[in-house]
């Protein structure tokens, strides 16, 4: 949708929606055994809107504590009643949307609360990009031809990247992008405000490109826009330098053992970032590294 950006359409989820449903008829065989399980998903879904409408009145409209209590309380009360009197049907079948919604819950919060570790992590060992290349550029490596482009998550900062290509190769290209890809809540972003970037010196610059939440993110094609600002980029000679982050679960870290391990695994399948920004797969160079939380 261009005006929600909530509204997002995934065949994948769909599709499993549908596989879900076609299980829950097999398993329940009637629309008799499945009443149990409906009334509690319909009271709960209620009991949970009401409380989201407070939530929506009392910060996001900024009406007053009394107005919004006295405006959403009545109708907490019934729904609550509501609710409590359908778990009484609890091991009658009700219990099944309590545990898809549980799942579901579960993989949500393990998701964004990992994604945080990784944030945290990554900035208690991040150094500052300008600082860096100042003292790289002390005692500069070999440079070769062409262009190294790295994706960054944070504009500032070293990529592992960029450690791993002077650890193990020892070189440095002539021209070289450190770029983040920002995602803002508007549909669109005009081609003139795509491309932000800031010379770094000795041919490096930090490259900052802005999308909404309808287009669609095209590295490179972005990168066309530095023509005649002082980098000249040819398609043949530039390669794509991405992180290829390995979660490591630790004994006493931000979360329990099994979420950490559950993080991993949904971290290791999630979709290449370099199919979602559109990058050549022949020029594409993924260093791996490890992060622990």
């Amino acid at each position: 949708s261009e005006h929600d950006t909530g509204q997002i359409y995934m065949p994948f989820v769909n599709w499993g929606l549908f596989a879900a449903i076609v299980l829950a008829v097999v398993m329940f065989k009637s629309s008799t055994n499945l009443a149990a399980a409906y009334g509690i998903a319909v009271t709960l879904d209620m009991l949970i809107t009401t409380v989201l409408t407070f939530y929506v009145i009392r910060y996001g409209w900024k009406y007053p504590l009394w107005l919004c209590v006295a405006a959403t309380g009545f109708f907490f009360v019934v729904d609550l009643a509501f609710f409590t009197s359908n778990l009484l049907k609890l091991f009658a079948g009700g219990w099944f949307p309590l545990l898809i919604g549980g799942l579901v819950f579960t993989l949500m919060m393990t998701w964004k609360r990992g994604r945080g570790l990784m944030g945290e992590a990554q900035q208690a060992e991040a150094l500052d990009l300008p600082s860096f290349l100042e003292a790289v550029f002390v005692s500069p490596p070999v440079r070769v031809a062409g262009t190294a482009v790295f994706l960054t998550a944070e504009s500032g900062t070293v990529p592992n990247a960029l450690l791993h290509n002077l650890k193990h190769n020892k070189v440095l290209h002539e021209q070289n992008l450190f770029v983040t890809v920002r995602s803002h809540e508007v549909p669109w972003i005009a081609p003139a405000e795509r491309l932000q970037m800031e010379p770094l010196g000795h041919d490096c610059w930090a490259v900052t490109l802005n999308y909404g939440f309808k287009d669609e993110p095209d590295v490179p094609k972005a990168l066309q826009l530095m023509r005649g600002h002082g980098c000249e980029m040819a398609s043949m000679t530039t390669s794509y330098f991405l992180s290829r982050d390995v979660v490591t679960p630790t004994l006493g870290g931000g979360m329990a053992p099994w979420r950490e391990k559950l993080f991993a695994q949904m971290h290791h399948n999630a979709s290449a970032a370099a199919q979602f920004l559109h990058l050549p797969n022949n020029a594409v160079i993924e260093l791996g590294s490890k992060i622990e939380i």
